[in-house]
């Protein structure tokens, strides 16, 4: 006998006008708001990496958390992609929820302990909007992407905010975006308009974008800011897909670095792999892209900080780096 399924009918939505939300775009900075009182050896050598991946029309691929959202980094990210110093955005769904809810009211992120107690956590009418793009995107396309289908969503629809967005900022400047879900990981996930069918297609076409753009990552940049599983478990496989069909044709894809920025305190050899003893042998990011993938011919830095301070950080010594070159 089959298991009954949930009816999703019976649930009560509320509109998000009605909705405390815990941030507002007063927590976006400006591109000239944060002078660092020092730059890290590894956002060096990392900044540099970037220039000459542009020069030589490598892949340099940021990849991140939802949190990076909510930090109010957008700017900095913006103007990157503007420049040609990111050509490939990877999310969590998370992260589109994030800057879909920015570009719509201005506002995101609800308290958690709060509406969890009333069972009214994620059940908000405009946010499922989302739901309606990817399936209609799903309708039209069955090859298309679901950051592409949102980012063009936000940016040719009537968003008021759509200037934070960086999904919309990747649709002009024609950046790839792809976004990773985990069927039940999202707010958007409990409403009855959530299509399961359409949602893996669109998630799943958008990983094999991933690793298009994988293929060309030698002399390339690839860096995590705030995700401690999604990233290094889809670049994982994303890279040893690439790495299969690039070794059918005598080539490599070997020489690249990697970032990781997060919060986690790693030791100061971070580039050899934590015993299996340790609890730091689980983060996934220390031994997937700080070690196992770049240890034949590439290089892996990790940053240590917040992402309000990590990003612009690398934002200001790409910007000194690239005076410098053009002085040369």
């Amino acid at each position: 006998m089959a298991s009954p399924l949930f009816d999703r009918s019976a649930l009560k939505i509320k509109n998000l006008c009605e909705r405390h939300h815990d941030l507002d775009l007063s927590v976006v900075l400006d591109l000239e708001s944060f002078v660092p009182s020092k730059v890290r050896e590894e956002m060096s050598s990392v900044a540099r990496n970037m220039l000459f991946a542009r020069e030589r029309g490598s892949s340099i691929i940021l990849m991140m958390g939802g949190h990076v959202i909510r930090a109010g980094v957008q700017k900095f990210i913006m103007d990157l992609m503007s420049r040609g110093l990111i050509n490939c955005l990877v999310m969590n769904g998370a992260g589109v929820i994030h800057d879909f809810e920015f570009a719509m009211i201005g506002a995101t992120t609800e308290s958690v302990a709060r509406y969890i107690k009333t069972g009214e956590f994620g059940l908000w009418k405009e946010t499922a909007q989302l739901n309606d793009i990817i399936n209609q995107a799903y309708i039209k396309d069955t090859s298309a992407g679901m950051g592409e289908s949102v980012a063009e969503a936000i940016e040719t629809g009537d968003f008021e905010y759509k200037n934070n967005s960086i999904l919309a900022a990747a649709w002009r400047e024609k950046v790839p975006v792809t976004v990773h879900v985990g069927v039940g990981y999202d707010i958007i996930h409990e409403h009855p308009n959530c299509d399961g069918a359409a949602l893996g297609a669109l998630s799943y076409n958008d990983f094999l974008k991933f690793v298009a753009v994988v293929q060309n990552l030698e002399g390339g940049v690839l860096m995590n800011f705030g995700s401690a599983v999604m990233a290094p478990e889809v670049y994982l496989k994303a890279l040893s897909m690439a790495r299969n069909v690039a070794h059918q044709k005598d080539n490599e894809i070997r020489s690249f670095s990697t970032l990781i920025c997060d919060l986690y305190d790693l030791p100061a050899d971070y580039r050899e792999e934590s015993p299996k003893e340790m609890p730091g042998y689980y983060f996934r990011p220390w031994k997937t892209m700080l070690v196992r993938t770049v240890s034949e011919g590439g290089e892996g830095y990790y940053v240590q900080g917040d992402h309000r301070q990590t990003i612009p950080e690398l934002w200001v010594e790409v910007n000194r780096m690239e005076k410098e070159f053009l002085k040369k």
